[in-house]
């Protein structure tokens, strides 16, 4: 993985890509983000790079870490549930301790992600 972080181009590209993957429109994320259109715009076409609340906000807001926005890494598509499964119960055995913590914070982490964007679409 080439070293891009905080490259406008590989935000704008990510950025894009998370929005193509969850379906959300730019006036779907402006408004999550509490951003004028136009400053989203700048963000999609690289003229501007987003500050750390806004990043921090878009992670939260795709269910992501602020390392998939800022660095160079494709996102994606479908995920092999065969290889999700070997990922998270295959190896399991293997992991330390901290390993374990980490995943299972992660597993709440992503659970509450979810539990929130379901939450804020039933009140929609």
């Amino acid at each position: 993985m080439k070293n891009n972080l905080g490259n406008k181009e590989t935000m704008a590209k990510n950025i894009q890509a998370y929005m193509d993957k969850n379906n959300k429109s730019r006036s779907e994320l402006c408004e999550a983000l509490g951003v004028p259109y136009t400053t989203l715009t700048d963000w999609l076409k690289a003229k501007t790079y987003p500050r750390i609340d806004k990043i921090e906000m878009m992670a939260n807001y795709f269910g992501i870490t602020k390392a998939d926005l800022v660095e160079e890494e494709p996102v994606q598509d479908n995920i092999n549930l065969d290889e999700l499964e070997f990922a998270l119960f295959g190896e399991v055995r293997d992991l330390t301790d901290s390993e374990k913590e980490e995943l299972l914070r992660n597993a709440r982490r992503m659970n509450e992600v979810r539990r929130l964007q379901k939450k804020k679409s039933d009140k929609e």
